[in-house]
């Protein structure tokens, strides 16, 4: 296989997989939805370093390190699935807390460095993502990639999640679903709650 056909089938099955409604996804939507467009196109930005991050995990090896120390999966899984359960659990407080306000606060505003952490943080409580990443090099590219060949596909992986979060940050930052957000938010927050403690709990249970 040429390295063109090589980072051809990088992107076209990384693009599948982001158009996957996940963690990624449902945190970018309520910061988006929530705290506008700038805070979530940092969120992007994050999420778009964390892919990174696990894609060069993937490519260097992390696989064989996870089957030599087990423990060190099982850690960053635990401790991945405890932050997602967190995120969902205080979104979930949060919404029947404001039910019970005649007239709740405007929210503060995310800033553009805790909305990158939020994405970074969120990507990064997931080391499926590094397993998943290393199953696509193997499936995509030749028996022993040169390491540019590896770079590049990492920013291609990059490239492509910051191009689709950020065309969902733009279709969710229109007028009309601002004026949607705000007449359900309490219900989105208990949604996207709900789904986090689900996702976070799977993640930790999970053999």
């Amino acid at each position: 296989m040429t390295a063109s056909a090589s980072l051809g089938a990088v992107a076209l099955i990384w693009f599948a997989a982001c158009v996957v409604p996940g963690p990624d996804f449902l945190l970018l939507s309520r910061i988006a939805l929530r705290h506008a467009r700038r805070a979530g196109l940092h969120a992007a930005i994050g999420i778009a370093c964390g892919i990174a991050l696990w894609g060069l995990a993937g490519f260097f090896g992390i696989h064989a390190l996870f089957a030599a120390a087990p423990w060190l999966y099982l850690a960053l899984k635990l401790g991945g699935g405890a932050y997602l359960v967190f995120l969902g659990a205080r979104l979930l407080l949060g919404s029947f807390t404001r039910a019970t306000e005649a007239a709740p606060p405007p929210p503060r505003r995310l800033s553009a460095g805790g909305a990158f952490t939020a994405g970074l943080a969120t990507n990064l409580a997931n080391p499926k993502a590094a397993l998943f990443t290393a199953s696509l090099f193997a499936a995509a590219m030749p028996a022993h990639p040169t390491v540019p060949l590896g770079l590049a596909a990492v920013g291609i992986m990059a490239a492509e999640s910051v191009a689709w979060y950020a065309a969902v940050v733009f279709a969710l930052t229109t007028p009309a679903a601002a004026l949607a957000f705000g007449r359900a938010r309490r219900w989105i927050d208990r949604v996207v709650g709900a789904a986090f403690v689900g996702l976070g709990a799977r993640l930790a249970f999970d053999r």
